[in-house]
């Protein structure tokens, strides 16, 4: 039934492959609150493996059907602690794109699929039932050690890693481990970005310089919306709250509006932050 409801949505849309299988991966964060407590943040990302691209997104994107559902908003609400943006991997023309919302705005960033260097281990280990090889790399200033199965003959992992002789069923860190829950064998539309005449586009490294600079201030955990004025933002947009068993979710244009934060730990670093944020 969600494959359907899916592929009904998206034929106003573009699809630009089919997947040929899906994986579901758990995604965790260790962070802190805005008093400085140690939290855990999570949710789950899927991961659409095509026969030329691959998107993942948060999965309140993926069961995007257009019915209001408790689930759902309480999904996208604790995904919005997250940042995990939606990652086109192979489209257009064998690029890469980034879509993700930065509050007020929406941003779509682009740029050549970058190369990832990474080194084979010869360790095995099962992991989730797969045996498993290991590899480490440092992408863009985060290190990462991952597990890979030849079992499954695709070089896709969640988010942006790739390019290894396997499926990627664990990646980690101090900050964030991803995790292969499922597979799933669904012969799905995969969708480019929806063309909306507001998103701001630019350079990739652009949009994670902005990103990381705004998440990153001492300000964010605090009052998430510090860098605008709210008031004035939120004066010409829809905004209502979500009740739920007494707990309030505020959203604004159908956007998460959060009213406090986790610190930021980011994914990918740039030359300038990258020891600030280490």
């Amino acid at each position: 039934m969600t494959a359907l409801l899916i592929a009904m949505t998206a034929r106003a849309q573009e699809a630009v492959d089919t997947a040929q299988f899906v994986a579901v991966y758990d995604y965790e964060c260790r962070t802190q609150d805005d008093e400085g407590k140690s939290v855990t943040d999570k949710m789950q990302i899927v991961v659409q493996i095509g026969r030329t691209m691959t998107k993942s997104m948060p999965i309140s994107a993926y069961a995007r059907t257009g019915t209001f559902s408790k689930e759902k908003m309480k999904a996208e609400y604790q995904e919005a602690y997250l940042h995990m943006p939606t990652v086109w991997t192979g489209w257009p023309n064998g690029q890469s794109t980034v879509r993700e919302s930065i509050f007020p705005h929406e941003f779509e960033g682009y740029e050549p699929i970058p190369d990832i260097v990474w080194t084979l281990l010869e360790d095995t280990v099962t992991v989730g039932g797969y045996l498993c090889l290991q590899a480490t790399t440092t992408f863009r200033g985060v290190d990462w050690r991952v597990y890979y199965t030849e079992e499954i003959p695709s070089s896709v992992g969640p988010w942006r890693l790739r390019g290894l002789p396997g499926l990627i069923v664990k990646a980690e860190n101090d900050a964030h481990s991803f995790c292969l829950a499922e597979l799933r064998e669904e012969a799905t539309p995969i969708i480019a970005p929806e063309q909306k005449p507001d998103v701001q586009r630019m350079d990739y490294v652009k949009m994670l310089r902005h990103r990381n600079r705004l998440f990153s201030n001492k300000q964010y955990p605090k009052n998430p919306n510090y860098y605008i004025n709210l008031e004035s933002e939120i004066s010409h947009m829809e905004v209502y709250v979500f009740n739920n068993d007494g707990q309030q979710y505020p959203f604004a244009n159908g956007y998460p509006l959060l009213t406090k934060a986790h610190v930021y730990k980011p994914l990918e670093l740039t030359e300038k932050n990258e020891i600030q944020l280490k």
